[in-house]
């Protein structure tokens, strides 16, 4: 399949050549052919010519559920892949958030296999511990060798402070990137927001920003000791950027990702007793989305992410104390993200972060494989239940005003619009 795109605006902050110019680009089968001012189309070239029409490397998210196997009813592999291909993504990172969970790396051969042949690529993680239950470490090796990219107890806390040191030794044999969930559960009790004047307000019970302090402060001197390659994703609070920008000055292998509901929305947003903002680790007060939006743009934080979380609108039509956690992201990233900074930092957010998980980062330039993001920067519109096409309808952004809209992707000698 040939591709031709016509006068598109490149956004490429580390293309010095190409950032910000207009050209036009041929796609021969799957790889760039040329990137130059003027192509003129060859037969059986399919042209895409569209109004202010601005591409970038494709982009990445590291943290996405869907639900297959065991909640297919949340979002199948089909589906999600085509959600996160139609989002602008060309390659996510798969939560283990599944039943049964992927433990074994025969699980984790289901879940690459099952990926195939799609225009997004999915990167599995396995779990840390055997059913995530944090007791006995799950067979973490084999799962690497079978393409796990690093292994993660999805939302749940690592309780074992010696289970998670022998993790970070034992990885480092083969270069394994173990991630520890911010929360310690015994601070956070039974809360489910915020603790601050909100949950007061509302008559909940809050996890104070001390129980993902002091998770952090704990994993971090625990990495000081062991070594090794630590991820701690979805972070949330001001105290939570200091400890991790201090581990970075010391020069430890630490990596951290923030939600976009956690820097674009505060716990007043909870004052309707909407459960889809009901999220884990909970949205806090406008000092700590100052902090992580400054944190982003210092690069003490690596990397941002939808934290996608399909949910079943019966966990979610209830009372918001017994309602499960969780926002579906993928399909507002680019909406939001254009709004809170401007295009150019949008799209590096959006771009970076595969080489801490090993996955190679495409480039614009002839002879490499397209993996690319055609998007409008300008165009404004709204997410709606009926115009997403996720399968699960539990999003903190519906009707949020999105600025730019995602007009699709071309990877894998696929094009999706």
């Amino acid at each position: 399949m040939n591709i031709l795109l016509k006068a598109v605006k490149i956004i490429d902050p580390a293309n010095k050549e190409l950032h910000l110019k207009k050209r036009d680009i041929l796609i021969k089968n799957g790889t760039i052919a040329e990137i130059a001012v003027k192509i003129e189309a060859e037969k059986q070239t399919k042209v895409i010519h569209e109004n202010n029409l601005h591409v970038s490397i494709g982009w990445f998210d590291s943290s996405v559920c869907f639900g297959e196997p065991g909640h297919e009813e949340r979002e199948t592999i089909e589906n999600g892949l085509l959600t996160a291909g139609k989002s602008g993504f060309t390659d996510i990172i798969l939560n283990p958030n599944t039943n049964p969970l992927p433990d074994s790396s025969s699980d984790i051969v289901f879940l690459k296999s099952t990926a195939k042949k799609y225009a997004t690529n999915l990167h599995p993680l396995g779990t840390l511990t055997v059913k995530s239950e944090g007791e006995v470490l799950a067979e973490l090796f084999d799962m690497k060798n079978a393409g796990a990219v690093g292994f993660n107890d999805f939302k749940r806390a690592t309780k074992n402070s010696n289970l998670l040191k022998i993790a970070l030794q034992y990885a480092q044999g083969f270069n394994g990137l173990v991630y520890s969930f911010p929360m310690d559960t015994q601070i956070a009790g039974k809360g489910v927001v915020n603790e601050e004047k909100t949950a007061t307000l509302l008559g909940l019970k809050g996890i104070p920003a001390l129980a993902e302090d002091l998770q952090i402060a704990r994993d971090l001197f625990i990495l000081e000791y062991t070594g090794g390659k630590l991820h701690i994703p979805t972070v949330s609070t001001e105290n939570a950027v200091k400890l991790i920008a201090g581990a970075k000055k010391k020069g430890l292998d630490v990596s951290a990702s923030v939600a976009i509901h956690n820097v674009y929305f505060t716990d007043d947003a909870l004052m309707e007793f909407d459960t889809n903002f009901k999220v884990i680790p909970p949205l806090r007060t406008k000092k700590d989305v100052k902090a992580l939006i400054k944190g982003l743009t210092d690069g003490t934080i690596d990397f941002i992410t939808s934290d996608h979380t399909p949910i079943d609108i019966e966990e979610k039509n209830v009372e918001f104390d017994n309602a499960a956690y969780g926002t579906i992201g993928l399909e507002s990233s680019f909406g939001i993200l254009n709004q809170l900074f401007d295009l150019e930092t949008t799209i590096t957010l959006l771009t970076k972060g595969r080489e801490r998980f090993g996955i190679e980062t495409p480039k614009l330039a002839k002879g490499e494989k397209a993996a690319i993001t055609l998007f409008n920067p300008e165009t404004k519109h709204k997410l709606t239940k009926e115009n997403s096409i996720s399968t699960s309808k539990n999003s903190a952004f519906f009707n949020c005003e999105l600025k730019g809209k995602v007009i699709g992707i071309i990877s894998n000698n696929e094009i999706l619009f």
